[in-house]
């Protein structure tokens, strides 16, 4: 964690931040919204695999879901990403993930880190291109979802971003 960082606290999250990553991933205005039941079982149902960064009232401030894959119990599944707008450009994300990351090897065995990211998010480009860089792991890229796929309305299209495998005692 750098300087920057250094009064926010990472954890795990609970049920009772689901109201407010709902509202983190609402006010990105970039991340497709789910209902705010789903940020509640999120928390709940996936917070092994997820991570909350908090500030020094130990508000939500950031988060990271995920989950590890069924069918690929060595793959890690990052859901979505975002950070409160005044939090911004402290490396807040790149630390949530890196933690992320760092517990689910050492906890689940996970080698490989998957995402899907919409053509055009810079920000998430980024994050994912560096977090491969910095852990000096190959990254894939290819479109899952195409565009024609989704039921409701125009959306772009999802392109996978697999990073792996990422090296052992990470």
């Amino acid at each position: 964690m750098t300087a920057a960082q250094a009064d926010l606290q990472i954890d795990r999250p609970r049920t009772a931040d689901g109201a407010a990553l709902w509202r983190i991933a609402r006010d990105s205005k970039v991340l497709d919204l789910n209902s705010s039941y789903a940020y509640l079982l999120w928390c709940r149902d996936f917070a092994a695999t997820s991570a909350v960064a908090r500030d020094e009232r130990g508000e939500p401030v950031g988060f990271v879901t995920a989950y590890v894959r069924p069918d690929r119990p060595d793959t890690l599944l990052v859901w979505q990403v975002a950070v409160d707008e005044a939090q911004r450009g402290r490396r807040l994300a790149a630390a949530m993930l890196d933690g992320l990351v760092a517990r689910t090897a050492a906890e689940r065995g996970v080698t490989t880190v998957e995402t899907t990211i919409s053509p055009g998010n810079t920000a998430s480009e980024r994050l994912f291109t560096s977090f491969a860089e910095r852990n000096g792991a190959a990254l894939e890229r290819e479109v899952l979802f195409a565009t024609d796929v989704f039921p409701d309305g125009p959306h772009d299209p999802e392109v996978l971003y697999r990073i792996g495998p990422l090296p052992t005692g990470h």
